[in-house]
């Protein structure tokens, strides 16, 4: 009876949104690099890059260093709420988009101002040794404010917080879209690279926490953030700590099975099978990555009557994490994938991910 409740709250929640498109099928060719493969068909030539890129995923996710920071202080008012500041910088890979090429990430330091040091293009509060900071990427389709709450509380508990904007989304996302489509969609290649993209950006705002002073920091990720967040770790040394918050370790079967993405599935079908489409989506899918993901401290967190992350999903995950012997934590919380955003969840949900992040920097 419990999980019926839920299940209907799940498709109430989720029927909120009316302006999901489903868009035509697309190998995304103009997408990827040729590798030499010019005379290939578009399936074969996304298929190989695709196995070039899992050949080198260091390489495939390596993030060049910018001088290209820009720090711009907040009215007095927001600094007030704790927000410090706004830090742009250009994204390492360059799409047709002009507005999706400058990453946007709002500033929340912990505790009092003790003082300021110059950065690029602006003034940013000066760490300490040993200081804690956390990058905070949100779920797909947050809009601007997702997750500054979550920011604020971190903050408030010791912990600076660097929430950064995914592509495609709020000040990023052009005029003709109204929703984050690019970044998961029936375009094979496009969501491969996007979802890179949004890795090296993650690389670079970390190099930025990193010229600050920080020296323990750690990442946070929901849902699509999740798995956004654990493949950055797996590529960047100077994570410490991760909070995946749902979890999955195949990104396909996520939009194959999941509530929020049957649109996305019904541009696919008819075109690529969900087999075939794990192997396309192996750049991005967390199962390929556990190893790699040893040296950080991790929390994975998931809910119990989810449907868009399906639960057995999860749990395969976690059996994954057992089974190779890769540190970890599990939380398991009372309520679907929306209803996490809800009260008490939501509450629930905010203590296990900043216990664990102040226990684990």
């Amino acid at each position: 009876m419990i999980t019926s409740l839920f299940h209907d709250w799940e498709h109430r929640l989720a029927s909120v949104s009316k302006d999901r498109v489903v868009r035509p099928f697309e190998w995304g060719e103009d997408w990827v690099t040729s590798n030499g493969h010019h005379s290939h068909d578009a399936q074969t030539r996304v298929m190989s890059w695709v196995t070039e890129a899992m050949s080198d995923t260091q390489a495939f996710f390596d993030a060049p260093a910018t001088q290209g920071y820009q720090f711009e202080d907040a009215p007095a008012v927001v600094q007030r709420q704790g927000e410090a500041g706004t830090l742009r910088f250009p994204s390492a890979l360059v799409t047709p988009h002009a507005a999706n090429n400058t990453v946007h990430a709002r500033w929340f330091p912990a505790g009092p101002l003790p003082g300021t040091r110059p950065a690029y293009g602006g003034r940013v509060p000066r760490s300490g040794p040993g200081s804690r900071a956390v990058l905070v990427m949100s779920q797909w389709n947050a809009d601007r404010d997702g997750h500054v709450g979550l920011a604020r509380l971190l903050a408030r508990f010791g912990i600076s917080a660097l929430r950064m904007s995914l592509p495609y989304h709020d000040l990023r996302m052009p005029a003709e879209l109204t929703r984050a489509d690019y970044i998961v969609s029936s375009n094979v290649a496009r969501t491969v690279q996007v979802c890179r993209q949004a890795v090296l950006d993650a690389r670079r705002a970390i190099a930025w926490l990193a010229l600050q002073g920080y020296e323990r920091i750690g990442i946070l990720g929901t849902s699509l953030g999740s798995c956004l967040a654990m493949l950055t770790t797996a590529h960047e040394p100077r994570i410490r700590a991760q909070a995946l918050n749902h979890i999955s370790p195949w990104f396909a079967d996520v939009v194959w099975r999941g509530l929020s993405t049957q649109h996305v599935r019904k541009g696919l079908e008819g075109h690529v099978e969900l087999s075939q489409l794990r192997e396309l989506w192996s750049p991005i899918s967390p199962f390929h990555y556990l190893d790699q993901v040893r040296h950080a401290r991790t929390l994975l967190v998931y809910a119990k009557y989810d449907l868009t992350f399906p639960v057995d999903l999860s749990r395969s995950l976690v059996a994954d994490f057992k089974r190779r012997g890769v540190p970890h934590e599990v939380a398991v919380l009372p309520c679907g994938h929306y209803s996490t955003g809800m009260a008490p969840f939501k509450f629930l949900d905010a203590y296990h991910l900043v216990r664990f992040l102040r226990q684990n920097l």
